[in-house]
């Protein structure tokens, strides 16, 4: 499977935002954006003009890099956005938030997207009562996930359950931190996700 394997913290800087893909270390000083609020490269801190183009680019790249989605994948998801009924913006950032592994990262059970990506391709949860391995599954109403008994009983998870406590789910889950358990009760709606980004600039620079 395809995926980014560059410095992480670089995208934060690249975006001028925090994009909380670390985890913890997003919320300490050692993130990068407290040191080096910067794009990266020699000519990070130079000024830069910044056009209608590289507007709506920038809004791409950051929502791409928040889901941790290369740009074939995206273009995919953006596809599908359009052929459903409703705004395409918002459709497409419901498509991404009821993938796997955002669903097991806003329940608590990963620390990060990228952390739960790998639970899931190590097979550390049940969906439905199943084995699952695939972090890309699109969830809906009524699909229920649970931590592997196995996996229940190791040291990572014990963590995770702390973490999974301190955290509030969103509304359109129900979550069960002590018994690593939760359920998608509703599909999100555009007010439930919570980005720092404008999700019409994505839809403007497909247009074009």
């Amino acid at each position: 499977m395809a995926r980014y394997t560059g410095a992480v913290c670089r995208q934060c800087r690249r975006e001028g935002m925090k994009l909380y893909l670390k985890g913890d270390r997003c919320y300490s000083n050692k993130c990068a954006m407290e040191r080096r609020a910067y794009a990266p490269g020699m000519h990070g801190q130079g000024r830069v003009k910044v056009t209608e183009y590289g507007t709506q680019l920038r809004a791409k790249q950051a929502v791409r890099r928040i889901y941790g989605i290369l740009e074939k994948q995206f273009r995919l998801y953006y596809k599908e956005a359009e052929r459903q009924r409703g705004v395409t913006g918002s459709n497409l950032l419901v498509l991404l938030e009821r993938r796997l592994d955002n669903v097991v990262f806003r329940m608590g059970f990963a620390s990060s997207r990228a952390e739960a990506r790998q639970l899931i391709r190590h097979a550390h949860f049940e969906l439905n009562g199943k084995k699952v391995d695939i972090s890309s599954i699109l969830l809906k109403a009524g699909d229920e996930i649970r931590v592997r008994e196995k996996s229940a009983k190791s040291e990572k998870f014990s963590a995770l359950s702390e973490l999974a406590a301190s955290k509030t789910a969103p509304e359109w889950m129900d979550v069960n931190a002590q018994d690593l358990f939760g359920k998608v009760t509703a599909l999100p709606a555009r007010e439930d996700i919570v980005i720092p980004v404008d999700e019409q600039l994505i839809v403007e620079l497909y247009s074009r």
